[in-house]
């Protein structure tokens, strides 16, 4: 039981701050301290889709829609609670539409991304950029 504890106010403690790569490899995301929360900025974009535009061109605020892609915040808001991180927002610049979301560090190393909205929810693994 005490050994339980220990590891689940260790796992807690641990967070997933550092370069990312998202699932489909397009990006790599850091992610660091925010205040009293952790943020991610995009830092690169390592693969170039057909037709991907460099600006936040699909922010539904048009006074940010020609904020480069490089250096806009995509994760927010998230403070530790048990095991996971969570009470964050994801920010998806393809659709311009904001999700909750919560991150979970895996036992292989890599990082669990779920966004949600009301009940519909997609989970994305990213790995630690090397």
């Amino acid at each position: 039981m005490i050994v339980a504890l220990a590891a689940m106010v260790a796992t807690a403690a641990v967070a997933p701050t550092g370069n990312w790569i998202t699932q489909d490899g397009s990006a790599m995301v850091a992610i660091a301290p925010c205040g009293p929360s952790l943020c991610g900025n995009i830092v690169k974009v390592l693969k170039v889709e057909a037709g991907a535009l460099s600006t936040d061109a699909h922010n539904p605020d048009p006074a940010l829609r020609s904020k480069p892609i490089v250096g806009l915040k995509i994760l927010g808001g998230f403070r530790p609670s048990g095991g996971e991180w969570s009470h964050g927002n994801i920010y998806d610049p393809r659709t311009g539409r904001t999700y909750s979301s919560k991150l979970n560090l895996n036992d292989d190393g890599s990082l669990k991304v779920s966004g949600c909205i009301a009940f519909f929810c997609q989970t994305q693994r990213w790995r630690r950029s090397r």
